[in-house]
């Protein structure tokens, strides 16, 4: 080969890098003029399950924990090298296990999401991972609780119990295609360093949060991007109590709980200040950077969550703007350090302890399924003759608060992604409306939503039916039966 054709050989296999890239994708930026390499056909090798679940985060690991426990053959995939998502990535901490009845005196006091959502928190009390369900004694009509997590024990108990579970846990794996069948997905397409590989099932779930599963079946999606992204970090060598004194000393004390920290009960768990009445250096500098006040701790002398946020122009779906995000926030975590030590006390040589690997979303694709939960279904507290769970926290809170102290519930119909067949959503790709969609994409939310999608999955799994064909009946008697309460 002379240098001319070697050179030419180089461009073409330098083109073949977009290869992966489906059609319109804003990837084609990278090369105008629109050439292509064929990748040529490959034989993959087979794995047969029950059930696919896509996406070990939030929602993901609970739908995997309850396929595998309805004797589903269950495989999960996971991009990272560990389970929990935005429970260890991107929140303060996981609302809401509770209706809002402090915020409304007489309302009764009643824990609305119980079932696997629970059973983890009760693992994690165990091994001191968690604050357990500490009740706020200020901010109050936000949320009644504040359950804060460890993240790095979250991430443990979870894969633990995946693995008791039975589930085929498939970590630093990427989703990379659905095989499809008209309107039935036959298998997905995984990529890893053990190779390409063709995973067939009869039930899949959509746990990826970016909605990946579904836009490869060919499901009807939008990107809104009416959210903002994030990367929280960890904060170490810090004081807790000297925080709340500087938050004190501006009246700027917001929100406030107490719980479980360092194995002792009754310690600040949960702080947030009003950012209007703080120092003016420390406000405008929070500004700038998109850091919020609040944090959450079950140690002593840690922040386990400063989070730092960015909007993006565009969708978080483009990898291209993504890079220069992900640089963005990691200066910006940078910063907020340096607010710390300079306006803090007691957190005069702070440090950042744990970023997350990748910014958070929170929402990527919204998947057209075969209901739309409305803003009024949510505020009005309605409930719907397909309930799989009920709900009873808003993130606008106390802007938009469940009517009365109430909840609300998720349809299954909610669930069940729209033209396909054998296709569930679980988690914040669901509903459209943006207020709603504040309530239905919480933590605790996704969390059993996760548990109705896999039970849903393995029940259609074991009859041989699509998600349309599951009589609701079976589906909310084995929910029932698995600690699932219903309001209605």
């Amino acid at each position: 080969m002379n240098r001319r054709d070697f050179s030419k050989h180089s461009l073409m296999l330098g083109m073949g890098v977009l290869a992966g890239f489906p059609k319109d994708s804003k990837g084609r930026a990278l090369n105008q003029s629109m050439n292509y390499y064929k990748e040529p056909a490959k034989k993959l090798p087979v794995r047969k399950f029950d059930v696919v679940i896509a996406g070990a985060g939030t929602a993901g690991v609970v739908a995997a924990l309850a396929a595998a426990r309805q004797g589903a053959k269950t495989i999960l995939i996971e991009r990272k090298g560990y389970p929990g998502g935005t429970v260890v990535e991107g929140g303060t901490a996981l609302h809401s296990f509770y209706n809002l009845w402090k915020a409304f005196p007489g309302v009764k006091k009643r824990q609305v999401v119980r079932g696997i959502p629970q059973e983890i928190i009760d693992r994690l009390l165990k091994v001191g991972g968690t604050s357990g369900h500490a009740e706020m004694s200020k901010g109050y009509d936000f949320d009644s609780v504040c359950t804060a997590i460890d993240t790095e024990i979250y991430k443990l108990v979870t894969f633990e119990m995946l693995e008791e579970a039975g589930v085929f846990v498939c970590v630093n794996t990427l989703l990379a295609g659905a095989i499809m069948e008209v309107s039935r997905i036959k298998g997905v397409i995984t990529e890893s360093r053990s190779g390409r590989e063709a995973i067939y099932a009869k039930s899949f779930v959509d746990c990826t949060a970016y909605g990946d599963l579904a836009a490869y079946a060919g499901a009807r999606y939008t990107e809104p991007n009416d959210y903002a992204v994030c990367n929280s970090i960890g904060v170490a060598n810090v004081s807790v109590e000297k925080y709340y004194e500087f938050l004190k000393s501006h009246d700027a004390i917001f929100q406030q709980a107490e719980g479980l920290r360092s194995g002792k009960d009754g310690q600040i768990v949960r702080l947030q200040g009003r950012t209007v009445n703080l120092p003016d250096g420390f406000r405008q500098g929070a500004r700038k950077i998109g850091m919020s006040t609040v944090t959450t701790t079950v140690h002593d002398n840690y922040f386990m969550f400063i989070k730092l946020n960015l909007k993006m122009p565009v969708s978080p779906t483009s990898r291209d703007a993504v890079a220069k995000a992900e640089l963005e926030l990691r200066r910006r975590q940078a910063k907020a350090i340096e607010l710390f030590r300079k306006y803090v006390p007691g957190c005069e040589k702070a440090f950042i302890a744990r970023t997350s690997p990748s910014l958070n979303i929170r929402r990527g694709r919204l998947i057209k399924c075969d209901y739309d939960i409305s803003h009024e279904d949510v505020i009005e507290g309605r409930h719907f003759d397909d309930d799989v769970m009920a709900y009873g926290f808003h993130d606008s809170a106390p802007r938009f608060q469940i009517k009365n102290g109430g909840t609300y519930g998720i349809p299954y119909k909610a669930l069940r992604v729209a033209r396909i067949d054998n296709l569930l959503a679980a988690g914040m790709m669901i509903t459209s409306d943006h207020n709603a969609h504040m309530s239905t994409r919480n933590t605790v939310c996704c969390m059993g939503q996760g548990q109705a999608a896999g039970t849903a999955a393995a029940l259609c799994a074991g009859k041989n039916c699509g998600t349309r064909g599951l009589a609701y009946n079976n589906l909310r008697k084995t929910l029932e039966n698995d600690g699932v309460y219903f309001e209605s």
